[in-house]
């Protein structure tokens, strides 16, 4: 007998059930990252979003789950559809609540539909356009999907493929960071030497923590840091004091911090998660401003890191044009929508193919300004 059902809190269903369907090197989808999330308040129905996770379990085993939440905003996606939201507004259809199938404030691309075996994925999947109907929900989005599920998702009945692109930086067995600057043209080689220079020459250096190297003091450091960098945008932070111990306490192993430190004095922070063969860098911040910080703190450092541990890619998160020059190169990011409202489907798949071709071909023209020799 098979049935799906949702779960309002991680809790309730126990860490090794959900992590035995996580694949390995992957530490955004853990029952520890997920449910600190939750546990901390950074994710709640006050903050918009309602944890809505979708189990299928088949004689009395989990056999697939959609890590999922009920929204009543578009903020902390990475994947705008506001204008839909928008126009929805104008025409007096009802776009929230929607459901979202994605990890929060997360925009890592990886597997979504866990599950012990492909045709468990598949029976949640067909099985989610009559959920959003007893569940009134206008629809659902599965963001920064994997290979695996985009071939699974071509061809699904009612489902639209949206394009985004990011960049990342791949190790191409670097011995260090001289060996990578020797792969670039002369002037860009030499403006990564003068911003590093730049940085060292303020009298600041850099020291490398994993997760239980760090003391709560310092943690209330990595916390103010991150907070400021809302703050200097009068903004409130989407993650709260509470998710970086909760993070500490239950993936210690997962966590790197870098801390620049000048004159024996913290200044700026840039935390990081291992996964398999990745670094993923995710939150930043400073206290003071610094010429050229940002890029050291943020890209030369995991860079370097990177090297030194043999990790193969650093994501360095989503956005920026200013990641090109400095060797990270353009990768194309999927997500998927199901609209139920079928005249707000026609007009969203008429956008998107548009959309799609035209971020193909800005993925084309950001390849042509990388920073490396040629030929």
């Amino acid at each position: 007998m098979t049935s799906l059902y949702s779960l309002a809190h991680l809790r309730d269903l126990a860490a090794p059930q959900w992590d035995a369907l996580v694949p390995a090197g992957q530490p955004f989808l853990r029952h520890a990252f997920l449910s600190a999330l939750e546990d901390s308040g950074s994710v709640s129905p006050q903050t918009g979003w309602a944890a809505e996770h979708l189990v299928l379990e088949r004689d009395g085993q989990v056999r697939a789950v959609l890590p999922a939440y009920r929204k009543w905003h578009s903020f902390g996606e990475y994947v705008f559809d506001h204008g839909w939201a928008e126009a929805c507004e104008r025409a007096g259809i009802a776009y929230y609540p929607k459901l979202l199938g994605a990890v929060p404030f997360s925009p890592v691309s990886g597997p979504r539909l866990l599950s012990a075996e492909p045709a468990d994925a598949s029976l949640l999947l067909q099985a989610l356009p009559e959920y959003l109907v007893k569940g009134e929900l206008s629809g659902a989005h599965i963001n920064f999907t994997d290979s695996a599920l985009d071939q699974q998702m071509m061809g699904q009945p009612g489902w639209m493929e949206r394009l985004g692109c990011q960049f990342h930086w791949r190790n191409r067995g670097y011995r260090d960071f001289q060996d990578f600057l020797d792969t670039l043209a002369s002037r860009k080689r030499k403006q990564i030497r003068k911003e590093r220079e730049q940085v060292a020459g303020q009298g600041i250096d850099f020291h490398w923590l994993r997760g239980d190297e760090l003391d709560p003091v310092r943690w209330d450091f990595v916390y103010r840091c991150y907070a400021n960098t809302y703050a200097v945008r009068r903004r409130a932070p989407y993650l709260t004091r509470e998710f970086f111990s909760l993070l500490a306490e239950r993936m210690p192993e997962a966590l790197r911090v870098v801390i620049a430190r000048q004159n024996g004095r913290d200044v700026a922070m840039a935390l990081s998660l291992v996964g398999g063969d990745s670094l993923y860098g995710r939150y930043w911040g400073c206290l003071d401003e610094f010429d050229r910080l940002h890029f050291e703190t943020c890209f030369y450092q995991g860079m370097d890191y990177a090297i030194a541990h043999g990790l193969q890619r650093f994501d360095a998160g989503a956005q920026g044009e200013h990641k090109l020059i400095r060797g990270f190169e353009p990768v194309l990011t999927r997500s998927w929508h199901y609209l139920r409202h079928p005249g707000l489907r026609r007009a969203v798949d008429e956008f998107l193919q548009q959309e799609r071709d035209g971020v193909r071909a800005y993925a084309e023209q950001a390849r042509e300004m990388l920073p490396y020799r040629r030929g």
